[in-house]
């Protein structure tokens, strides 16, 4: 009996040792995720990265987002797209995943099964086809929030078309993506998924060291309406949202150009 007992006690400890073992490599795994997505970005774009509302900013090769607990989403996505960046390969549709590199716990995807609304990328699938990682990692569920079917295929899929073709002629610009995060949202899933009533985009152009900058508003439905009908100024985006969108700016830039809502030197 009392052999008995010795042999449950060495067996629990071995299961703690177990699961100790595991939470200290998953641990490990996700440090080691935003470590080496902090290299990459900060060798390249970090200079045009918006502030953080939320002081939780995650780093992956290819886009940086800056997560919000409390709506469960990303407040933005920001990413450089250039004109190589842009391909017709046409790459098999991944599970979407969570993001473990969100230390709060990034969303479940099954909080939008059901909810009837889509899985909408911030960070569209169709700007990373340059290679399979890049594609698959638009696929996190921190790259996601709940959009209307109707205005995901819709105005949004227009004006994120409409991106790729100024990346092209510009031969890359760098893109700022989010909804509107505000109090008294809807919400899907048991995770309580905030739905924003608004989505915002922000294009910045640096060629050839002149920055110029275009801001989007639009509500949280389809609409036929040109695209320039929704264009906005970024100071109006910024009273909006809480975010200062280009903080890195030099003042006396960033003021004049964040004011403007001017879209004359952008080809529609």
């Amino acid at each position: 009996m009392k052999r008995k007992s010795i042999y449950s006690i060495i067996a629990i400890i071995i299961v703690i040792g177990v699961y100790s073992y595991e939470f200290y490599l998953d641990y490990e795994d996700k440090a080691e995720i935003v470590t080496q997505g902090k290299v990459v970005k900060e060798a390249t774009n970090d200079f045009f990265l918006p502030a953080s509302t939320t002081n939780q900013v995650v780093h992956h090769e290819n886009y940086s987002l800056s997560y919000n607990e409390a709506h469960e989403q990303a407040e933005w996505v920001a990413y450089e797209l250039k004109a190589s960046h842009l391909s017709a390969s046409n790459r098999k549709r991944p599970y979407f995943e969570i993001d473990n590199a969100v230390k709060t716990g990034a969303a479940h995807w099954r909080n939008y099964k059901n909810s009837g609304y889509d899985r909408g990328h911030l960070c569209p699938a169709g700007d990373r086809r340059f290679t399979k990682a890049a594609y698959d990692e638009t696929f996190l569920t921190s790259n996601i929030s709940p959009q209307d079917h109707e205005f995901n295929a819709g105005v949004w899929n227009r004006l994120e078309k409409k991106v790729r073709y100024w990346a092209k002629k510009h031969d890359g610009i760098f893109v700022v993506t989010g909804g509107v995060l505000n109090d008294n949202l809807n919400s899907i899933g048991d995770e309580q998924v905030s739905v924003p009533n608004q989505f915002y985009k922000v294009i910045l152009d640096n060629t050839n060291g002149k920055i110029k900058l275009l801001a989007f508003l639009m509500d949280h439905q389809n609409s036929d309406l040109p695209l320039y009908k929704f264009v906005v100024s970024v100071d109006s985006l910024e009273a909006l949202t809480g975010i200062d969108f280009f903080p890195k700016l030099e003042d006396s830039i960033e003021n004049k150009l964040e004011a403007s809502s001017n879209y004359k030197s952008w080809s529609f």
